[in-house]
């Protein structure tokens, strides 16, 4: 069984869907949260849920069965565990300005949790625990509840906070901090693959994901 090779440590937002995107151009089949809806029998949104109350007990290997990395939420949140699932694996933190990140959340998965229409009476529904594996995980719950979130500068300072806590854990020959808006170099160079020939990707911008949202209402 493969295990993961890559582990993307960033907040969503900070360009984790191009991330994925460029690591699946260099060859890794990559986890993301669009991997629940994209392969729904590879992902079962229960075992991300019930391992967040329960790391312990949580069977990585049988989570990202089929994937060499992973990226975004629901990763960030179990990055530090897969750190120690996987020692060998390289970290890569995606990170941003934290008030443009801020206002990107709240236009995007924030505003998406706080008026989800998620069936509520059926926790059998895929939808039902897509969405409550993401509110879990996702920051904790703080993005599903809108007082919380509302308190910019405490959650500003949370992904401050977390950002720091990686580049404090994860050895510096291990670690890539990229910046959005970063292209292929730095990245290839940390893998140790060749530079592809195309454009660095750039995908599920605010006003992509906010169309996206809309069509599936």
């Amino acid at each position: 069984m493969a295990s993961l090779e890559v582990i993307g440590a960033g907040f969503g937002r900070t360009g984790t869907d191009s991330l994925r995107t460029a690591l699946n151009m260099l060859g890794y089949k990559t986890h993301h949260m669009k991997s629940f809806r994209e392969d729904p029998e590879l992902n079962d949104p229960d075992d991300f849920y019930n391992a967040y109350d329960d790391r312990e007990h949580a069977n990585w290997d049988h989570m990202y069965r089929g994937y060499t990395a992973a990226v975004d939420w629901p990763t960030a949140a179990f990055w530090l565990d897969l750190h120690v699932k996987y020692p060998k694996a390289k970290i890569i933190l995606t990170v941003r300005d934290a008030d443009s990140w801020y206002t990107s959340v709240k236009n995007t998965i924030a505003s998406y949790q706080q008026h989800s229409n998620a069936p509520e009476e059926d926790p059998n529904h895929p939808r039902f625990k897509m969405a409550r594996m993401a509110q879990v995980t996702c920051l904790d719950g703080r993005l599903k509840n809108a007082e919380v979130f509302s308190r910019q500068e405490e959650i500003k300072q949370l992904f401050l906070n977390h950002n720091e806590e990686v580049k404090r854990i994860v050895p510096a020959d291990q670690l890539l901090v990229m910046e959005l808006g970063e292209g292929w170099d730095r990245l290839c160079a940390f893998l140790d693959k060749d530079v592809p020939n195309v454009p660095y990707p750039n995908v599920n911008s605010t006003l992509e994901h906010q169309k996206l949202r809309a069509e599936r209402k």
